[in-house]
């Protein structure tokens, strides 16, 4: 598992460079990856199916109990290769199906992700784990639908906002699961079912389980995001529905059906919900007439028939689900490569302009009918013995007498409706006269992968048998202690074969009378759909958060002023109040050295208010930056000194980037001088920030934590630089979720530039763009810093050429000394950045040296990987993940270098790629690496 889980994910990171080299035809050496992947699993086959698993476990949280654990057992073991071989399907059908020249390593890296994420959520072992690659499915899942097209993006949002809500109903599941077991281990919850049904908690856990499931498998009333993530490419659309997303939810209520399954109900939602969503489903898809909306609706029925049997919760309903989950994988991404296939073909989806087809495609139309019998049961295809399984499973069902009857006849029903649209789809796309003869069978390796898919279907069939014994074992771990059927071809004359040819009688009778069952489903007038009711709701929420933040929408600072003033008074007049007298503050004397500190402090602080000039104002903001660092200084914190001299500094660099294109004075200057309320409001500001201060942090004495790490910090990490040492050893995982947010920050620099091609003030014309500061419609034609594109300017370019070198040999030495003495990645990074800045301002864009080459991309994704290497390391070496062991250390140049060294790198990396974007994005005028510049019209100048 930890063999195939590390291949996938060095598959996805080799992607850019592959495609670089092989462009669309990347897919073929990730289909051998998958392929690999699957001969990894299959050969732990054996053990599985001895009635064994392959287990694996790591220290992850130990503080909590919580461990990376995976576990291999007969049930991963299907869902896993499921995954891997629909994959590797859908990776050799991506080459032909993309166009030549369309950039397509965003799509395979997803992809290879997608497939990552679904392999961690079948092996966990470990709820909060299962937990976590159950978002990693929703997260890629929106990156996937909504890199489409412009379109995508609301059904993308959609998508993410609902099943990411059943993701926070799985966490809290997962959180009540665990603190009322006092365990998060999934294989001792399910080995102890009494243990949760006998606490008071066991329905809370069970409903919230159910949401999550019915969100992920689109399952009524969360169906409606399925259909529109339609807008999703084909072979995204084809792997979502066959193989990944859509059958995590059915994963997570066949493997908690050991606690839930003889609970009535539990039966009875599972049973009604999934089996009403069928029939639901089912009349959707005859509604339809683009072959891709069929085929959506058609997963949303199917994956309803496999919730409503897995209610049932028998050995026998459980095997039919897993069965009907491997049929059902075959035949739908058959029929979604294929319908991907006529629609590049033909160049249209819709049945009605769809004719004659076969005489043309004649393998198209074979293997499409081959699809469409497994879906609709007909023999001698797997979907057969899967349905007649499912039918047998439904007959037997025991909770109350009136539920078979009423399940028989909901899934009958949806899958006579089943028969019907299966053989509208392969009637009217390829029998009748010929409308387009000048079509062509496409390439045998565009045709291959779905071939594969149907002729699989067609095999396995007769020979389900083969399947027995996985089925079996996968069953006897969703059930313990059963009795699994037999699972074979043909079982005689029974119950369920009955049910199957009244399904085939019925679904004829409705195809025959095609014409007229569509009339009458076309009339049937339904509620709005579950996207529009959505999206009403989405936009009033969003209407009521504008609400809400209105009041922080003032350009005066009187108005954020005024509510926590208002706030802390009536705080304090309470607690005055409720306490009969003001508690005693504690002594908070100010050393000598901080008097005149004060004085300056409050001097440049006037300063400020009173300035008119934007350049006065930031020099006199940036010399309260200074003056604030001098006091850090003194009370002996030279880390947090340095750092805020540096930051002043880079932010005098972005001011002066910034000013270019803005306005000399600044806005209101010209206006009447402050008012007595203003001034009052703001002296009362003050006032109540300095008692806040001196009653909540006066203190001079160290806290415990503080005094902890000045303890410990060198005799257990060899540091002698102890914010530092805090950083990248003792707090290792906030710095790791901190640096995180910030190339999320830098990454949406990057793609904001990259979609408007423009710097923040308004364009590659600064001067003359229409409703920029200066020009036509401008609001500052007189007084600005700067009139037009900024030159290079030859003083800075002589000051940087001299500099930058001295900056980086600095910034070295400032991150190798980092921990023993003051320095360390950010500061380190800082300095670099600054000569980025630097460079951008002395060649008003980026200049023609290595530093002017740093892009920001590969720098994030280096830091970000490189923390994440140091972290899965020490999972390898057997310790909690970002412990690095204290006895790897090198000397490099006198200095001390480790695992957390190269922890501290991939913080330099990020901090530095963060700082390149921002500089880049408001100093450069001109779209940079192919962007495509934005037709709107400049921003103005504030």
């Amino acid at each position: 598992m930890v063999a195939v889980l590390a291949l996938l994910t060095g598959l996805a990171a080799a992607v850019p460079l592959l495609t670089r080299s092989l462009g669309r035809d990347t897919g073929y050496p990730l289909a051998v990856g998958y392929l690999l992947g699957c001969g990894l699993l299959a050969s732990r086959l054996p053990v599985v199916l001895d009635n064994g698993a392959v287990a694996v476990s790591a220290r992850w949280l130990p503080s909590l109990d919580i461990a990376f654990a995976l576990r291999l057992d007969g049930l991963a073991m299907v869902f896993g290769l499921l995954v891997l071989g629909v994959g590797a399907l859908i990776m050799m059908y991506c080459p032909r199906y993309l166009a030549p020249h369309r950039p397509c390593a965003a799509l395979y890296t997803l992809l290879t992700l997608f497939t990552v994420a679904m392999l961690g959520l079948v092996f966990a072992a470990d709820t909060v784990l299962l937990f976590l690659f159950w978002e990693l499915t929703t997260i890629c899942s929106f990156f996937l639908i909504g890199q489409a097209s412009p379109a995508a993006a609301r059904p993308a949002t959609r998508a993410l906002l609902v099943t990411a809500g059943g993701g926070l109903a799985l966490l809290a599941a997962v959180v009540v699961m665990t603190v009322q077991l006092g365990t998060s281990d999934l294989t001792t919850i399910l080995a102890y079912p009494d243990r949760l049904l006998g606490s008071p908690v066991a329905w809370v856990v069970g409903g919230l389980l159910i949401v999550a499931a019915f969100t992920k498998s689109a399952q009524f009333p969360f169906h409606f995001w399925l259909p529109s993530a339609m807008v999703a490419i084909t072979p995204v659309s084809a792997y979502l529905h066959a193989a990944t997303m859509v059958k995590a939810g059915i994963y997570l209520l066949i493997r908690f059906s050991p606690i839930y399954a003889d609970q009535a109900a539990w039966t009875i939602v599972l049973v009604l919900g999934g089996l009403g969503t069928a029939l639901a489903g089912a009349f959707l898809a005859l509604r339809q007439h683009d072959l891709k909306a069929m085929l959506a609706y058609s997963t949303v029925s199917q994956l309803g028939l496999l919730v409503g049997v897995i209610g049932v919760g028998t050995p026998a309903a459980l095997a039919a689900a897993v069965l009907h989950t491997v049929a059902h994988a075959l035949f739908k991404a058959t029929l979604f490569m294929l319908v991907g296939i006529i629609d590049r073909e033909a160049g249209s989806r819709d049945i009605r302009q769809l004719s004659g087809l076969r005489h043309v495609m004649p393998v198209t139309a074979t293997l499409t009918g081959l699809a469409a019998m497994s879906m609709a049961g007909l023999p001698p295809l797997l979907g057969f013995v899967s349905k007649e399984a499912i039918f047998d499973a439904l007959i037997k069902t025991g909770v109350d007498p009136w539920l078979s009857p009423s399940a028989e006849v909901l899934a009958v029903s949806a899958s006579a409706l089943t028969f019907a649209y299966g053989a509208r789809i392969v009637y009217e796309t390829f029998a009748g006269p010929p409308r387009q003869p000048e079509l062509y069978e496409p390439a045998l390796a565009f045709l291959t992968p779905a071939a594969i898919a149907a002729l699989l279907s067609l095999l396995l069939g007769p020979a389900a048998a083969l399947l027995g014994p996985l089925i079996d074992q996968a069953t006897e771990d969703a059930s313990p202690g059963g009795d699994p059927p037999y699972v074979a071809f043909w079982h005689g004359f029974t119950p369920a074969l009955a049910l199957s040819a009244l399904t085939v009688l019925s679904g004829m009778a409705l195809f025959a009378a095609r014409g007229r069952v569509d009339r009458l489903v076309q009339s049937v007038r339904l509620p709005p759909a579950g996207a529009v009711t959505f999206d009403r709701c989405y936009g009033a929420l969003l209407r009521l958060g504008g609400i809400v933040g209105r009041p922080t929408r003032y350009d005066s600072p009187a108005a954020h002023l005024f509510r926590p003033v208002l706030l802390l008074v009536l705080i304090g007049a309470a607690g005055s109040a409720a306490l009969g007298s003001m508690p005693s503050w504690p002594a908070a004397g100010a050393a000598a050295g901080d008097w005149p500190l004060l004085v300056l402090l409050a001097v440049a602080l006037a300063g400020i208010v009173l300035a008119r000039s934007a350049l006065a104002a930031v020099g006199l903001l940036s010399l309260v930056g200074l003056m604030v660092a001098t006091w850090f200084l003194l009370a002996g914190a030279p880390d947090v000194a340095l750092t805020l001299m540096l930051v002043e500094v880079l932010t005098a660099v972005v001011a002066m980037l910034v000013l270019r294109r803005l306005p000399a004075r600044l806005p209101g200057a010209d206006r009447q001088p402050v008012s007595f309320f203003a001034a009052a409001l703001a002296v009362a500001a003050g006032a109540v920030a300095v008692a806040a201060t001196v009653g909540l942090t006066g203190r001079r004495d160290l806290s415990a934590p503080a005094g902890y790490f000045l303890r410990t910090a060198e005799p257990a990490t060899g540091g002698g630089n102890v914010v530092n040492v805090i950083l990248v050893e003792f707090r290792a995982f906030d710095t790791l979720g901190e640096a995180t947010v910030l190339v999320a920050v830098a990454l949406g620099l990057v793609g904001l530039f990259r979609t408007t091609g423009r710097d923040v003030a308004g364009g590659p014309d600064v001067a003359g763009g229409p409703g920029v500061a200066g020009g036509p419609g401008g609001t500052a034609g007189r007084g600005r810093t700067g009139s037009g594109p900024a030159e290079p300017d030859p003083v800075l370019r002589f000051a940087y050429r001299l500099l930058t070198p001295v900056m980086l040999v600095v910034s070295a030495w400032l991150f190798l000394r980092g921990h023993d003495e003051p320095g360390g990645g950010f500061v380190a990074a800082l300095v670099a950045g600054i000569a980025a800045g630097l460079g951008q301002l002395a060649y008003a864009g980026r200049p023609p040296t290595a530093a002017g080459r740093l892009r920001p991309g590969p720098l994030l994704a280096a830091g970000l990987l490189t923390c994440l290497g140091i972290g899965l390391s020490a999972l390898l070496a057997g310790e909690p993940f970002l412990t690095p062991s204290p006895g790897l250390k090198l000397s490099v140049l006198g200095f001390a270098v480790s695992p957390v060294t190269f922890f501290d790198l991939g913080v330099y990396l990020m901090v530095l790629g963060l700082i390149t974007a921002s500089v880049r994005r408001l100093g450069t005028a001109e779209p940079s690496d192919g962007a495509v510049p934005s037709d709107g019209a400049g921003v103005r100048a504030p």
